[in-house]
């Protein structure tokens, strides 16, 4: 690798910290900023003004380009709305390297691209970091010419540590947090049915007790910020389904499982959670890899899963969690991943 180049990133105006895709986004800022990259927009803000903090992203955009000079790495994350396009043409132009982190793509849960606008504008970069081996398989079926690396699993930075020593006892509390309302998880709903001899902990907002089946089998404790979470989450595993369905994960959400890395994976290792997962879901073979937790074809399959867990099985489940949680502390995925995108892009020598 060159020794004179820079290496960049962009910061931007971001409404609240809250929402998973931008604690995501600023966490790999973090990284960045820890491992020597430079931030070529405005300081990040967080105006929540609409009009305010369009203006505020777009002058950094603007500014940018005039910071790289040739032979710089530039790492955009994506979706980056109108912008990513304009950028990917100006690192060209300067001579710059482009690395594409994918948060998210637009042709999948939301629709919002066809899948064709979306590999032309992901051609545009010279290196993808995608979540995962099968979006990475999905990316490169759909024709995209870029060279493609993986992430594993997104890292979650936070000022605490989960005080909670995770032991085995019964009855098993399983954790669910994030959007709990019936168009987003209606599975939630019909849970209720299949829950016999563990607790079931509800975290978010928009839970709807009324409509859902047996709803005294839920112990709903209402919004938490994830921080907090992060020290008091009270259960033994934490659960990652999307959809309707008891026995697959369905609709956009769901079947989106089989290629993204969900935010809230991270999270609950960061709780001290080993997690219970889809077994079709793209992050079910770290799962498995790692020891971190148990896959399930069916949510009505968790009773006898955690009926068959030993309480020595159980315990080393969460000293590998505790192992893969310091590393997501300390930003070791993203900063892997874009060390295998720097080796590919400045190979030895060049």
């Amino acid at each position: 690798m060159a020794d004179d180049m820079d290496r960049w990133y962009i910061s931007k105006n971001y409404k609240n910290l809250t929402q998973a895709g931008n604690k995501a986004k600023t966490d790999v800022e973090q990284i960045m900023a820890g491992l020597g990259f430079r931030n070529a927009g405005l300081p990040r803000t967080t105006v929540r003004n609409k009009v305010a903090g369009f203006f505020i992203t777009l002058a950094g955009v603007i500014k940018a380009p005039f910071c790289w000079r040739k032979g710089d790495l530039v790492v955009l994350q994506y979706p980056l709305k109108k912008y990513y396009s304009f950028l990917c043409r100006m690192a060209r132009r300067r001579g710059c390297r482009v690395v594409t982190l994918i948060h998210d793509l637009g042709s999948f849960r939301r629709q919002k691209l066809t899948v064709e606008e979306e590999i032309r504008r992901l051609n545009r970069s010279h290196y993808i970091i995608a979540h995962n081996d099968s979006m990475k398989r999905w990316l490169v079926a759909q024709g995209c010419r870029a060279e493609v690396g993986c992430l594993e699993i997104f890292d979650y930075l936070s000022p605490e540590a989960n005080r909670t020593v995770r032991k085995a006892e019964l009855p098993y509390g399983v954790v669910y947090a994030g959007a709990l309302s019936p168009r987003k998880n209606n599975f939630l709903y019909r849970l209720g049915e299949y829950i016999q001899s563990y607790r079931f902990v509800l975290y978010g907002s928009g839970f709807e007790p009324d409509k859902a089946q047996r709803s005294e089998r839920f112990d709903y404790r209402g919004f938490i910020p994830s921080d907090r979470l992060i020290v008091e989450a009270e259960g033994h595993f934490g659960l990652v389904w999307d959809g309707a369905e008891i026995d697959t994960c369905s609709g956009n959400f769901g079947e989106y499982l089989q290629y993204n890395n969900p935010h809230k994976t991270s999270l609950y290792l960061r709780c001290g959670l080993p997690v219970i997962i889809w077994d079709k879901a793209a992050l079910a073979p770290f799962v498995r890899q790692n020891g971190i937790g148990l896959t399930v074809s069916s949510l009505a399959d968790i009773e006898g899963c955690l009926a068959r867990l030993s309480p020595q099985e159980y315990a080393a489940m969460v000293d590998r969690v505790k192992e893969v949680g310091e590393r997501l502390a300390a930003g070791y995925y993203f900063g892997k991943a874009i060390a295998e995108a720097q080796r590919a892009l400045y190979p030895a020598g060049t």
